[in-house]
């Protein structure tokens, strides 16, 4: 436990802006995976079109590759200078984004078309068919595929300890420079994931039991 007790300033730094990067990204991720999968689902050629370019080109780029465009990359654009946080928070948001999408696309597609043809029928316009009467249904079926992608979010927080964030992945070299042990470091590491991880599963199941009496 020395381990943990005698560095709690850098292992409070590094799980702190390990959340950080999750809850950030996370938010990002599903407000814009959400406009995204309606638009993959609009009736607009152009709305479809735009989503899809989105998904193919963000989805098939390397994690790695996004994080290299937005802390290397946006310096360059003479934009306003963030944080390497913040961009972190930008790229695996945008990155996740695509997943999201992809969900949200898979739940919408498991609402019978009849209801939103009944909802146009009474004059519903598309942003509300999708508010009122789709998504609501929608999310009831996209609980544990969402979940996963939230867990693999998680886990992908650790690609910005190779670009100077200091969060869970990258703790083990701060520590090794203090002297010590670095297969004890992980080990905290892992479980400290896994604690995280488990918290979003028993997440999953709450949402799941609610919504399922709901239902």
């Amino acid at each position: 436990m020395d381990v943990i007790f005698g560095n709690l300033d850098l292992w409070g730094e590094a799980v702190s802006n390990t959340l950080l990067i999750f809850f950030g990204g996370g938010v990002l991720a599903l407000v814009l995976g959400l406009i995204v999968g309606a638009a993959r689902v609009a009736p607009v050629p152009i709305a479809r079109g735009v989503g899809t370019l989105y998904v193919n080109l963000i989805r098939n780029t390397p994690l790695t590759l996004v994080f290299f465009f937005f802390i290397f990359g946006y310096p360059q654009l003479g934009l306003p200078k963030l944080s390497t946080t913040v961009l972190g928070i930008l790229a695996i948001g945008i990155y996740t984004a695509t997943y999201v999408a992809e969900v949200i696309r898979a739940g919408i597609n498991t609402v019978p078309v009849g209801q939103a043809e009944a909802a146009r029928a009474i004059g519903l316009p598309f942003g509300q068919v999708m508010s009122l009467v789709i998504l609501p249904q929608a999310f009831r079926s996209v609980v544990p595929p969402m979940m996963s992608v939230f867990i693999a979010l998680l886990k992908n927080t650790t690609v910005a300890a190779g670009f100077s964030v200091v969060e869970l992945g990258a703790i083990r070299s701060y520590l090794s420079e203090r002297g010590e042990n670095a297969l004890v470091v992980l080990l905290w590491v892992a479980v400290i994931f896994v604690a995280l991880v488990m918290l979003l599963s028993w997440l999953q199941r709450y949402l799941e039991n609610k919504w399922r009496i709901a239902r």
